[in-house]
């Protein structure tokens, strides 16, 4: 499974193949291309919360949605605070963040519910979408690194196989754009917090650097911590692209010093299972 770049009326934005294989969903992680913000924030900014004008927000919103085929009214965010909290979303959810107040915390969001377009925002954190085709579910899941160390994405998988009964072995991920080893230099926190969490496993995602800060691979030891959690290591994709490389392309809070705006992505089961 891949992640390929797409261009919707000038939205550039990502998805993965295997997702639309199997149908019956929308799905897409934004790039700073092809919105209207201007300045700081030029020109696809997702952040409602980065000081950018809210009407530009708004039509950014508009444009992402129409490119990637989500339904704007049905947009759930939820306040995220680098944490493993999981949000069951509802029909009462419908709204929450572009519409109505976020009156919970959470960096995961799963769902059954068609037209429930969930939505994390991300700047070099790992947006990370997941799929149950058989079941009909769905997540999305924001994961720095303390959520990385705190296993959100396993607690994702495993509430949609609580909630839904989803088979793990039919379950698809999508690891979206995010800091990439090349640029995640840290200092011994994130690699003793990795290897508290994990134990010799973490290793291979961590090197070593001659002045004594580290390397860090979040998303490979995302997609260990998702075959850790059963599912097939053929279902999970990663996007090659780092955020801090390619500040022409994408938001990276490390790169702007936090002066920036925010990528997001997006996940919705279609209304009535179709594939069109």
């Amino acid at each position: 499974m891949n992640i390929t770049e797409h261009n919707a009326n000038g939205v550039v934005y990502l998805a993965a193949d295997g997702f639309q294989a199997a149908g019956g969903v929308v799905h897409g992680f934004s790039t700073r291309l092809g919105g209207v913000s201007e300045g700081i924030y030029a020109s696809m900014n997702l952040g409602v919360n980065r000081g950018d004008d809210p009407e530009r927000v708004r039509e950014n919103f508009r444009r992402f949605c129409a490119a990637i085929g989500a339904e704007r009214e049905g947009l759930v965010f939820s306040s995220q605070v680098h944490g493993d909290g999981v949000r069951t979303v509802t029909s009462a959810d419908l709204g929450k963040g572009l519409e109505q107040t976020v009156d919970y915390e959470a960096d995961a969001l799963i769902t059954d519910v068609p037209g429930a377009v969930l939505t994390v925002f991300s700047a070099d954190c790992l947006p990370i979408l997941l799929y149950d085709p058989v079941r009909r579910a769905v997540g999305a899941v924001h994961a720095g690194w303390r959520g990385t160390a705190l296993g959100i994405v396993e607690k994702a998988v495993e509430r949609m196989v609580d909630c839904y009964g989803c088979d793990r072995l039919d379950l698809l991920a999508a690891i979206g754009p995010g800091i990439s080893k090349c640029c995640f230099e840290t200092h011994e926190d994130v690699p003793n917090a990795m290897t508290e969490a994990l134990g010799a496993c973490a290793l291979p995602f961590i090197e070593v650097l001659p002045t004594g800060k580290f390397h860090v691979d979040l998303k490979g030891l995302n997609a260990r911590r998702l075959e850790g959690a059963g599912l097939k290591p053929e279902h999970i994709a990663r996007s090659p692209d780092c955020t801090a490389c390619r500040p022409d392309q994408y938001w990276s809070h490390r790169v702007t010093h936090g002066e920036r705006g925010s990528q997001a992505a997006m996940i919705a089961l279609r209304r009535g299972g179709g594939t069109a």
